[in-house]
């Protein structure tokens, strides 16, 4: 794994209105490195992420990626964004589209890729994600563990250098949450830099590199993920840890 930072946060904070969201949020990210974001509900997980991409503006502190600051004026955030794949809970597909045009459209009007190289591009993915059989099917005819991976080939139409995914799983019965994770782990066995927004404990302990617990917009902590699920130094995480994984 190179030790040059892809994702660099420096001292971020954000608030909406007066209610602090972020709190003096530092983290590092290096190129190969799957980091895993966890912590209770409303501790600034998401926000967090969204800052990497630019979704979310901040009111001060420095997000660079690939040495790019995200928050500068003069930074082109479509071009940016298309080096960051990011997937929501939501899938967000074109429900009037099948699922391979939903993969083909951004590489034709964002990549200006011939249509041709496209739609053997996005075969290409859809079989990688195991949905080789579904490519003309509409996202009305397909499980939500199939729209999700659908969701995660089309990030990765646009050839990012980074993942993003913001509680992938969250909105899946429990017998597709595995299908989703799966293809995750081979993303990370191929070596895509990823930052995961995620309760999945099992996933975080097999892939996570490292593991970022945050709690009231702060990051309590920041620790290779076999040190911290085997002792987490603070009690909040003991707690939170105790209850997720119980659950």
């Amino acid at each position: 794994m190179s030790e040059t930072p892809l994702i660099v946060l420096d001292r971020v904070c954000k608030q909406y209105g007066t209610t602090p969201v972020l709190r003096d949020c530092s983290l590092t990210v290096a190129r190969g490195e799957i980091v895993v974001v966890c912590g209770p509900s409303g501790s600034g997980k998401s926000t967090l992420i969204k800052c990497i991409n630019g979704l979310e503006p901040y009111q001060s502190g420095s997000v660079r990626f690939d040495g790019e600051e995200v928050g500068a004026r003069t930074t082109d955030l479509p071009r940016l964004r298309s080096r960051i794949g990011m997937v929501f809970q939501s899938f967000e597909l074109y429900p009037h589209m099948t699922a391979l045009r939903n993969v083909m459209l951004a590489q034709v009007h964002a990549l200006k890729r011939p249509r041709a190289e496209a739609r053997a591009r996005s075969l290409d993915l859809l079989a990688r994600v195991g949905l080789a059989d579904r490519a003309e099917a509409y996202p009305a005819d397909l499980s939500g563990g199939q729209q999700q991976r659908v969701a995660i080939a089309r990030a990765l139409a646009l050839d990012p250098i980074a993942m993003l995914f913001d509680e992938p799983t969250s909105a899946l019965d429990p017998e597709m949450i595995n299908e989703v994770l799966d293809v995750m782990t081979g993303l990370a066995r191929d070596g895509m830099t990823m930052v995961v927004v995620t309760h999945e404990m099992g996933f975080a302990r097999k892939v996570a590199n490292r593991v970022v617990f945050m709690d009231e917009g702060r990051i309590v902590e920041d620790r290779p993920s076999e040190a911290f699920f085997g002792a987490p130094v603070t009690e909040r995480a003991r707690v939170f840890l105790s209850k997720i994984i119980a659950h």
